[in-house]
C-alpha cells in the first residue's frame, strides 16, 4: 500500500514538472493565454498627415530646385564651349586643339562629380528635415503604447504584415493621427 502511494506521488510530481518546463520552453504559448494586446498603424499615412509634413515638402522642394538650376546653368555652360570647340577645331593648331579637349573634359568631369554631390546632398537633407518628424513619432508610439499596455506596434506599410487579427489587436492610425494634429 505504501508502496503504490509513494509511486503515484512520485508520477504526480513528475507531471507538474515536466508541464513547467513547457511553460519555461514555450512562453509564446503562455502569452498567448494572456491575450496580449497588438497595435497597428500605417507609418506612410501617418507620416503624411502630419503638418509638418507639407512645410517639410516645401523645404526639400525648394533645394531640388535651386540643385535643379545649377545643373542647368552648368549643362548650358558646357553646350556652349562644345559649341565653340566644334565651330573652331578644324582651326585650331594641335596644342590649342588639345588644351580645348582636355578643358571640355574636366568640366565634364566637374558636371558629373556635381550630379552626384548634389543627389547625396539633397539625400541628407531630407533625412535631417525629417528627422524631427520621425522622432516626434517614435516618441508618441512609446508614449500610446505604454498609456494602452500594448505588447506590440506593427508598421503595415509594404505588405510586411499580411495579418493581423482584429479581435486581438486595435488600429491605431486614427487616434495616432488626431494625438499629432
Amino acid at each position: 500500500m505504501k508502496l503504490i502511494l509513494i509511486s503515484i506521488l512520485i508520477a504526480l510530481t513528475t507531471t507538474t514538472a515536466k508541464a513547467q518546463d513547457v511553460e519555461n520552453a514555450y512562453p509564446v504559448a503562455a502569452a498567448q493565454q494572456t491575450a496580449a494586446t497588438v497595435g497597428y498603424f500605417s507609418y506612410g499615412e501617418l507620416f503624411e498627415s502630419m503638418p509638418e509634413y507639407t512645410i517639410a515638402q516645401k523645404q526639400i522642394e525648394e533645394l531640388k530646385a535651386k540643385y535643379e538650376e545649377e545643373a542647368v546653368r552648368v549643362k548650358n555652360d558646357f553646350n556652349k564651349k562644345y559649341e565653340e570647340f566644334l565651330e573652331g577645331q578644324k582651326d585650331f593648331p594641335l596644342t590649342i586643339l588639345k588644351k580645348r579637349q582636355t578643358e571640355l573634359q574636366e568640366l565634364m568631369n566637374k558636371n558629373i562629380a556635381f550630379k552626384e554631390e548634389s543627389r547625396r546632398l539633397l539625400a541628407q537633407a531630407e533625412r535631417e528635415i525629417y528627422a524631427p518628424l520621425h522622432n516626434r513619432i517614435q516618441e508618441l508610439l512609446n508614449q500610446t503604447g505604454a498609456e494602452l499596455n500594448l505588447t506590440l506596434i506593427v508598421n503595415t506599410d509594404s505588405d510586411a504584415c499580411p495579418y493581423i487579427n482584429p479581435s486581438r489587436s486595435i488600429n491605431l492610425t486614427g487616434m495616432l493621427k488626431e494625438r499629432l494634429q
